[in-house]
């Protein structure tokens, strides 16, 4: 898979810039504040279907303008993103358009025509962070390379919303409608129980993987979603206003293996292994993106070697070369000259 093209419009800091790419790698480089990050969030949206750092995407739209543009060339394909701001045509709330060789498509059809990984400086908070960014890790890969997996988070997320307000009003009112919930419990169920099994799956991938970079072991923490279980819960729902059960409250441990004995690396690991231990996810995630479509994703580095120690370093950039792959740096200087000579080479300025 070849990202030749990406041309932006009215996207962060971005008026209207256009950018190529070589077939193997391309250094973005310039100092901070010049939008090298935002050139990377632009290419992930293309694959993700959404921004990995902000939850409403309308913000993604230049100050003072109406909409944004996003628009990628790979290989046969060309995707386009447009991105409009609350009230725009008459609308009441933000909207975004998605399309495939001019076509539009709907978000779950548009997503799984590119693959990308993504590692950025605060890929750290996949250890130490909250299970909400451990989902978020499992989540991107498998909206990507999963239709079935889309449709049933699609499903989910809705159905969780709409669960959640009906709680909400029970919580303020004191009065429950049976009926009202039958529906949506059933559809948490069904598309819950469809995205447990195949984060099962994937965690079952993770903890058999030969890995090179760090040895761990890695537990599927699930939260199961079922009748009996939504029972149990149901006083407490009430007196909380929210869904207490369902893979929205997943999480999984990673525990570091060191001489026959095992453990939390987010709270015993020191923040050498730590980085180590997101390296190898990286690493898992672009063989398990290869192996499940049967192409190879690009590889997105943002601006992670100010983060890293040579070691570490040298780490990443063993990862490059075997897959198309597009840095972002502050200085070309990390990366030597050796490698330097064989990328090209995009430098942005103030």
């Amino acid at each position: 898979m070849y990202f030749k093209q990406l041309s932006l419009q009215n996207f962060r800091n971005y008026s209207k810039k256009e950018f190529k790419f070589g077939k193997n790698t391309t250094l973005i480089v310039g100092p901070n504040t010049t939008g090298k990050s935002n050139l990377i969030e632009a290419i992930f949206f293309l694959a993700k279907g959404g921004s990995f750092r902000i939850d409403k995407d309308d913000q993604l739209v230049k100050f003072g303008k109406e909409f944004a543009r996003i628009k990628g060339k790979i290989e046969d394909k060309e995707l386009e993103v447009v991105i409009a701001r609350e009230g725009v045509s008459g609308r009441l709330r933000p909207f975004k358009k998605y399309l495939v060789n001019g076509v539009a498509k709907r978000k779950v059809d548009f997503v799984g025509n590119f693959f990308a990984v993504l590692f950025a400086p605060n890929d750290l908070d996949i250890i130490v962070g909250g299970p909400f960014k451990r989902r978020d890790f499992i989540d991107n890969i498998l909206n990507q390379v999963d239709r079935d997996y889309r449709l049933a988070f699609s499903f989910y997320e809705k159905g969780l919303r709409a669960r959640n307000a009906l709680l909400h009003r029970v919580k303020e009112t004191g009065v429950r409608n049976e009926k009202e919930f039958l529906y949506w419990d059933n559809l948490l169920i069904v598309q819950g129980q469809t995205i447990t099994k195949k984060r099962e799956d994937f965690i079952e991938y993770l903890k058999n993987a030969k890995k090179n970079i760090l040895n761990f072991e890695i537990f599927y923490d699930k939260s199961t979603i079922s009748k009996d279980r939504l029972l149990q819960y149901k006083d407490a729902e009430v007196g909380a206003g929210v869904t207490l059960v369902g893979p929205h409250r997943d999480d999984f441990i990673i525990n570091l293996i060191n001489n026959k004995e095992e453990y939390d690396i987010r709270f015993f690991g020191s923040r050498g292994q730590q980085r180590l231990a997101i390296l190898q996810l990286k690493f898992l995630e672009l063989v398990f993106i290869e192996q499940t479509t049967g192409g190879q994703p690009i590889l997105l580095l943002d601006d992670i070697f100010s983060e890293l120690d040579e070691e570490h370093i040298n780490l990443v950039l063993d990862m490059i070369g075997k897959q198309q792959t597009i840095i972002t740096t502050t200085h070309k200087e990390f990366v030597g000259n050796k490698l330097l000579k064989s990328m090209d080479v995009v430098e942005l300025k103030q």
